[in-house]
C-alpha cells in the first residue's frame, strides 16, 4: 500500500507499507491485503522516503506506536523507539518496540527501509504509528496488531503447524449436538476472515463494561489472552452489557431467528456491528460458534467442544439434585438441571498466573452462554482443562463450574414429611462423549479423557492402615482436599437437610491423609486434627 502524506520537510509523498507481502509473512492476508495488518513479536517492513540524506547521528528518527485512549509507556500503549536507539523513555516503559535499518536502505537518497517489531507482549489493537525526524513530526501509517501463535514468545504459541492451520486459520467447522447416544454434527461457517470482521472484533473488546469504566486500563490488559477471552465471553451474549446474541431457550421466536436456522458467525456479528443491537436468538452451539470466531481472528488458538450428558450446578454442590414428592407432600423445585448437551469453546494460552511451571498451560475453557454470573458478568472461563481433570477447584476462573459439568454426581431425594431422604446416586451420567471437530478431517474426536479419569473411589491411608470409602464419604474428603489450602470447604447445605455423623475409621487424629481421588489421580494434604464428625458438610 502505498500511503499519501502531506508534503512536509520530512517527508515526500509515498510511505510503503508493504501491506500484501507484510500479511501473507503474518498469516493475515486472507483478512486483508490492503490493510496493514501483523502479529507481535514477528518484524514487518515499511520503506520511509526523506527529503534529505539520512544522518542518524546528527538527526535521529523517532518512531512513535500508540493505541487506545491515553496511551502511556507505562502501562504498554505507547511506544517510542528509533534509529539509533538512543530515545528516551520512561524507567517503568512495558512493551518497547524495535526498529531495524535494513542493509538495503539507502542513507544518502533518504529512502529507509524499517524493519519494525511489536514485543510479543503488545496489547493487541489499532495501533497509530507516527514518525519525528528534526523536530518535525507527522502520521506514519495505521494498522492492527494481533496475537501471534506463531511466535514462542507469545502466550498464545502453538508448536503444531497443524493446529494452528486447524485453530486459528480454518474458517470451516463441525459443532456436535443430539444426545450421548446418538450424536449429530452440522456444520458451521466461522468465516472469522470475511469483510469488516477486524472492525467487528475490535468493537467487541470495546463493548465491554471495564472499558467504559477505565478505558485506558482495559486497553493495556488486552495484551493478555486470559483478560481478552473473559471480555470476548462476556460481551457475546447480551444479559448485562447488550452484547452480540440474545438467547432462548423456550421460544417464542417470531422476533427473531430460530437458533437451529443459524450456520454461521458472520452474519450473527454483521447485524450487531450495523444495528448495535443484541441479535435474536441464540443458544449454546449459537454462542460458541460465534465466539470461536471471534477469537480465530484476534489469533488466539480455538475449538468448539461439546460435552453430552452436560451439568448445570446452579448451588455450586457439585451434584445434581432432583426432589421427588412422597404421598401427599410436595416435591421441592431446583435450579439444578443436566442437559442432553452443552457448548463451549477451549482457547489454547499460557497460564502464568496460576503456576510458573507451565502446569496449567494449554486449552482453556471459555463459555459465553450466559449461565451463572463471574465476577458480576455473564462470563465463564478461562478455566485450566488440566485443572478441571485434577480437581483443582479453586484455582480461577469457574473451575468449580466447569468441573461440576462434567463431573457432578445426579442425586435423587425423596421428600418426606419434615425430612429428605436419598432414593439413589448416579456419578456416571454427567460428562458423556465430550467432542471436538478433529484436526485436518471432518472427523469426530472425543477429548473426554482430558477432562475427567474413569470412575473409582477413594483410598485414604495413614503409615499402617488403608481404608476404602463409600462414595459419600470420598465426596467429603475430595471436598476437603481442593479447599484445604485455603480453608474454604464447600458447604453442602447441610442447614437444609437432616444432619448425621458418619463412621470413621480410627484413627480420629490424622498428620497425613492421602486421598485417592475419585478421577484417579493421587494427592496429598495435611490437616492437623481431622475429626471424624463430619455431619456438618454431609447430607442425609
Amino acid at each position: 500500500e502505498i500511503k499519501s502524506c502531506p508534503l512536509t520537510f520530512l517527508l515526500s509523498q509515498e510511505v510503503d507499507l508493504h501491506s500484501k507481502t507484510n500479511n501473507t509473512e503474518h498469516h493475515t492476508s486472507e483478512i486483508s491485503e490492503e490493510q496493514l495488518i501483523v502479529r507481535r513479536g514477528q518484524p514487518f517492513t515499511l520503506t520511509l522516503k526523506l527529503t534529505q540524506p539520512f544522518n542518524p547521528d546528527l538527526h535521529p528518527l523517532t518512531i512513535i506506536a500508540v493505541t487506545g485512549e491515553l496511551p502511556s509507556e507505562n502501562v504498554g500503549t505507547k511506544s517510542c523507539f528509533g534509529i539509533p536507539d538512543s530515545v528516551k523513555r520512561s524507567p517503568s516503559a512495558k512493551a518497547v518496540w524495535k526498529v531495524e535499518l535494513h542493509k538495503n536502505s539507502s542513507s544518502l537518497t533518504g529512502v529507509l527501509i524499517l524493519t519494525i517489531t511489536p514485543p510479543a507482549v503488545s496489547p493487541i489493537g489499532e495501533y497509530e504509528l507516527s514518525v519525528k525526524h528534526r523536530e518535525e513530526e507527522t502520521s506514519l501509517a495505521t494498522l492492527v496488531v494481533l496475537f501471534n501463535p506463531w511466535c514462542p514468545d507469545d502466550s498464545v504459541f502453538l508448536p503444531d503447524e497443524k493446529e494452528r492451520q486447524e485453530y486459528v486459520m480454518n474458517e470451516q467447522g463441525t459443532i456436535y449436538r443430539g444426545s450421548h447416544n446418538y450424536i449429530s454434527s452440522m456444520s458451521w461457517d466461522f468465516g472469522q476472515f470475511e469483510d469488516g470482521m477486524v472492525k467487528i472484533c475490535l468493537a467487541i473488546l470495546d463493548f465491554n463494561c471495564k472499558h467504559f469504566d477505565d478505558p485506558a486500563e482495559d486497553v493495556s490488559a488486552r495484551c493478555d489472552p486470559i483478560y481478552v477471552g473473559r471480555v470476548v465471553s462476556a460481551v457475546v451474549n447480551s444479559p448485562d452489557d447488550h452484547g452480540v446474541l440474545e438467547g432462548c431457550w423456550g421460544g417464542p421466536y417470531d422476533d427473531g431467528v430460530l437458533p437451529s436456522h443459524w450456520s454461521g458467525s458472520h452474519t450473527i456479528l454483521y447485524r450487531w456491528f450495523t444495528e448495535c443491537y443484541p441479535v435474536k436468538y441464540g443458544q449454546c452451539w449459537v454462542f460458541a460458534g460465534v465466539m470461536c470466531s471471534v477469537m480465530r481472528l484476534l489469533g488466539i488458538p480455538c475449538r468448539v467442544v461439546t460435552n453430552f450428558m452436560s451439568a448445570h450446578d446452579s448451588d455450586m454442590n457439585l451434584t445434581i439434585d432432583v426432589y421427588h414428592a412422597d404421598y401427599g407432600v410436595e416435591g421441592r423445585e431446583t435450579m439444578d438441571s443436566v442437559w442432553n448437551f452443552h457448548v463451549w469453546v477451549e482457547g489454547w494460552m499460557r497460564r502464568p498466573d496460576l503456576a510458573d511451571d507451565g502446569k496449567y498451560d494449554g486449552w482453556q475453557v471459555l463459555d459465553p452462554t450466559p449461565q451463572e454470573m463471574s465476577d458480576g458478568l455473564y462470563c465463564c472461563g478461562p478455566a485450566p482443562v488440566k485443572a478441571i481433570l485434577n480437581g483443582d477447584t479453586h484455582l480461577k476462573y469457574d473451575v468449580p463450574f466447569v468441573f461440576a459439568e462434567v463431573n457432578a454426581d445426579c442425586v435423587d431425594w425423596l421428600v418426606t414429611d419434615g425430612s429428605e431422604v436419598k432414593m439413589s446416586s448416579d456419578t456416571k451420567r454427567v460428562g458423556q462423549n465430550i467432542s471436538t471437530k478433529a484436526v485436518g478431517s471432518n472427523e469426530r474426536l472425543d477429548i473426554t479423557h482430558t477432562y475427567k479419569h474413569k470412575e473409582g473411589g477413594f483410598t485414604w491411608s495413614t503409615d499402617h492402615t488403608h481404608h476404602h470409602f463409600s462414595s459419600e464419604v470420598s465426596t467429603v474428603l475430595s471436598v476437603i482436599s481442593k479447599w484445604s489450602s485455603t480453608n474454604k470447604l464447600i458447604n453442602l447445605q447441610a442447614q437444609r437437610r437432616r444432619e448425621r455423623s458418619l463412621n470413621m475409621p480410627s484413627p480420629e487424629t490424622l498428620t497425613e491423609v492421602k486421598v485417592k481421588w475419585r478421577m484417579g489421580r493421587q494427592r496429598t494434604f495435611h490437616h492437623q486434627r481431622c475429626s471424624c464428625n463430619l455431619k456438618r458438610y454431609v447430607r442425609v
